[in-house]
């Protein structure tokens, strides 16, 4: 018996292929989010649902032929596959967007925080729909055209098929897919793999391929002024402030929030004030942490710009506040540039620490002595992991999983809801827990400081509501678990006597007025007495309640 041989297949046909493949199998998540707006309709045309996958295979098959190529197509489209395979994953299970700011966030995070989303499932995901079509690819022999001419006939051919079937879809349905397209404007970021790569060269551009940008210098005029603020001129004491900066802790899930589940009881005899209503600058912490720490507001924040020049740290640190940096959640995305860091090692293997990331409360080691060895007024900040998910199992000790049964796996998406809700709601308290230590550590320096703390989170996060998961949805369309987030704050009497603070004013606005991340960078100044021209008033929490 001879050795079977497969035919050499042409480059238009080869393209036809992936085209069907990507219209049909990557793109799961824009089909299943079809269903769930056709069954919302009263009535669709059966023609306009036989439609879109032609559709989509014509605009793929005119997109195609022009990227393929001889000794071209096998190593970009195998590449392309497993890329868009991993995204159908994240799509299809947790409706991740994978736009610009989504893409800062991937190439932002380190190795470490990747590693509780390769589980089985997302494997097994990634071999059929990424690897097995790959090797296919890979073993199919593509013919050879004897010319140029005729190879780029052929492409033209295909080419002007696609654009035909393409104007006859529009000349029947052209209302429906303006219409449906219009009104759920998250499909077009659902397909794969347009949108992401869209995304990704924003990014490339904008970070490797622009002109540097000048550094800014802000605050140049800061200095050290309790005058400016109203606050005691003179005082034996110097202000120490811990600013902890959470992860993935959403508001809904908190007691103080009118949540009926107990998850405030280690802070609840500490009395913080709660706000009731704090929106987020962004649904992923590439935006979030260096948004609340600049100048720029949620509407006119851009990235390259914070990097580019002074954050509230730098200003802090210019009028002679000393500050520190612990960091636990993968790091402090360019703020604390020109402050100490000292970051948890999560290669360890300890109480703390599986060789993977570390529990919060490692933070809290040597925090007093740490704070001791500062000098003056003093800014320390945490960055705790939080509730940072999918693995929301990892980020508090077992012994403290009160609610229970627990979802003790990173595939979410295969956990019932109450053992992903009670999982989510531990790392709630056990957050709570920290926070409340870091508090009695604040207590026990009352009488060498005054001293406060706040505490906020950088976004919130999706627990099925919707069948969305995770975070990082585009803003425009996230829903409000994934940007209301919870802020707390707590003072001693000495701080708030210090500050001619009316602490129930505080109380009372916290319940009624909204806020956002945009009041942080001026909080910032104001709670440790650095006036500078770049300080506005109006978006101090502190202002209005200073006699």
């Amino acid at each position: 018996m001879g050795k079977f041989k497969i035919k050499p297949i042409s480059n238009w046909l080869i393209t036809l292929f992936l085209a069907v493949y990507f219209a049909l199998a990557l793109n799961l998540s824009v089909y299943k989010e079809l269903a769930e707006i056709f069954s919302q309709l009263d009535e669709v045309s059966i023609g306009f649902i036989i439609s879109i996958p032609i559709f989509f295979i014509a605009v793929f098959n005119l997109l195609f032929n022009i990227l393929s190529w001889p000794y071209f197509t096998k190593p970009f489209f195998i590449l392309l596959i497993i890329i868009s395979s991993m995204i159908s994953y994240a799509t299809y299970q947790y409706h991740v967007i994978f736009d610009r700011d989504m893409m800062a966030n991937f190439f932002e995070t380190n190795s470490k925080e990747m590693d509780p989303y390769m589980n089985p499932f997302v494997l097994g995901w990634i071999c059929l729909f990424g690897v097995l079509p790959s090797l296919i690819l890979a073993l199919l022999p593509i013919k050879k055209e004897h010319t140029v001419w005729r190879l780029l006939v052929k492409k033209i051919a295909s080419i002007v098929v696609s654009i035909v079937v393409i104007l006859l879809v529009a000349a029947f349905y052209y209302q429906n897919y303006v219409s449906v397209g219009r009104n759920h404007s998250v499909l077009k970021r659902l397909i794969v793999p347009t949108y992401f790569v869209n995304g990704l060269t924003g990014y490339l551009k904008e970070n490797y391929f622009t002109k540097p940008m000048p550094y800014r210098y802000i605050g140049e005029d800061a200095q050290y002024n309790p005058a400016q603020f109203g606050a005691a001129t003179q005082s034996a004491k110097p202000t120490l402030m811990v600013l902890v900066v959470g992860e993935t802790a959403r508001a809904q899930n908190y007691h103080y929030h009118g949540y009926p589940r107990d998850t405030n009881p280690y802070t609840a005899p500490l009395k913080p004030i709660y706000f009731q209503t704090v929106t987020s600058c962004g649904t992923a912490t590439a935006v979030s942490v260096p948004c609340m720490f600049s100048n720029m507001t949620r509407k006119n924040f851009n990235r390259k710009r914070a990097d580019n020049q002074d954050n509230a740290l730098d200003i802090l640190k210019r009028a002679g506040i000393d500050i520190l940096w612990k960091e636990n959640d993968g790091g402090d995305k360019n703020v604390a540039k020109n402050v100490p860091i000292i970051k948890l090692d999560n290669n360890k293997k300890d109480r703390l620490c599986n060789g993977e990331s570390c529990l919060d409360e490692g933070l809290l080691e040597q925090l007093p002595q740490q704070i001791n060895g500062m000098k003056g007024h003093r800014l320390v900040v945490l960055h705790i992991m939080g509730s940072h998910g999918p693995s929301y199992y990892l980020r508090y000790p077992q012994n403290m999983a009160y609610f229970k049964p627990n979802c003790l796996r990173s595939d979410i998406e295969n956990c019932s809801q109450e053992e992903l809700v009670n999982t989510f709601d531990n790392t709630i308290r056990y957050t709570d827990w920290v926070l409340a230590d870091v508090i009695k550590t604040l207590k026990g320096f009352e009488k060498q400081y005054n001293t406060v703390m706040l505490y906020l989170s950088d976004h919130g996060e999706s627990l099925g509501e919707d069948d969305l998961y995770l975070h990082g949805m585009v803003y425009s369309l996230a829903p409000e678990y994934q940007t209301h987030v919870p802020m707390l704050l707590w003072m001693s009497p000495g701080y708030t006597k210090e500050q001619k603070l009316n602490e129930q004013c505080l109380r009372q606005r916290a319940k009624q007025d909204s806020y956002s991340q945009d009041f942080i960078f001026h909080s910032l100044l104001s709670a440790m007495n650095v006036a500078t021209s770049a300080y506005d008033k109006q978006l101090d929490i502190f202002a209005p309640c200073r006699h």
